[in-house]
């Protein structure tokens, strides 16, 4: 299918690897022009490498930042004034116990995972309106409404981002620009399947059955009992940054393999 993204620029924060980079790709392979982000000069320029060995001829800018400071978010904005595709996809997760979640830890947490998407938004979403033309999106995750207790600082960001994507969306009003967001739920990343390899060493298991028992044990409200591919996500944001998507605003979007239990 066409998306008919060819010729847009699209930035993706956080794209050195995992979904991110699975988007940005998808981005590349729709004849757009990407803008790759990522803390980690050496990461990025590796994932820079990968999408051009990828998608030949694809054009990449590659913006070292961390969008977690007012500074990393400034330059950025400064790599990239205007595009026609934001997607917020930046984010920290860690599993920690509610009672050892330090202030710090949680006002660290809400400068990346929200404030980051704030900034960039607050620049480009007027730039969009005024043109009349633009997709905001925010990557949340199951836990934004399916609380994961044991990383409590993560669901409480990514729940924000909810509010914070469906009261931009308002402001869209009458306009051809959207703002969603999109909830990716257990995903095969490159750090997941780091952590089943290591624990298949260990167990003796192999990284099936390590997967079904952890659906069996922690996601049994999973319908398709597996974790989804960073790519699988990628195609659920490409079709809400395309025009074909035109009519889906303010929505919450769920790419969770239907562990929420919920019929909204």
């Amino acid at each position: 299918m066409d998306l008919r993204l060819q010729g847009r620029t699209a930035l993706v924060t956080g794209s050195s690897a995992g979904i991110g980079y699975a988007i940005a790709e998808g981005f590349a392979r729709e004849g757009a022009k990407v803008v790759l982000n990522g803390r980690d000069g050496e990461r990025l320029a590796q994932a820079a490498k990968r999408l051009a060995a990828a998608v030949p001829g694809a054009e990449v800018v590659e913006v070292v930042a961390d969008v977690g400071t007012a500074e990393g978010s400034d330059t950025v904005i400064a790599a990239a004034p205007d595009v026609d595709v934001l997607v917020n996809n930046v984010s920290s997760f860690e599993l920690r116990p509610f009672r050892e979640i330090s202030d710090d830890e949680w006002l660290r947490y809400f400068q990346t995972n929200v404030m980051g998407g704030v900034r960039l938004s607050r620049h480009h979403l007027d730039r969009m309106i005024s043109r009349n033309q633009g997709r905001v999106l925010f990557i949340s995750s199951d836990a934004a409404v399916d609380m994961a207790v044991e990383m409590l600082h993560y669901s409480v960001t990514k729940t924000a981002t909810l509010a914070l994507a469906r009261g931009l969306a308002e402001l869209t009003k009458g306009t051809a620009v959207t703002v969603n967001t999109v909830l990716p739920g257990p995903t095969v990343t490159e750090g997941v399947a780091e952590m089943l390899d290591g624990a298949s060493a260990q167990s003796g298991l192999s990284r099936d059955q390590l997967e079904a028992r952890f659906f069996q044990d922690n996601r049994p409200t999973s319908l398709i009992q597996r974790f989804a591919t960073p790519e699988e996500v990628a195609n659920v944001v490409l079709f809400l940054a395309s025009p074909l998507a035109a009519i889906t605003n303010g929505a919450a979007v769920r790419a969770e393999g239907g562990v929420v239990r919920s019929v909204l």
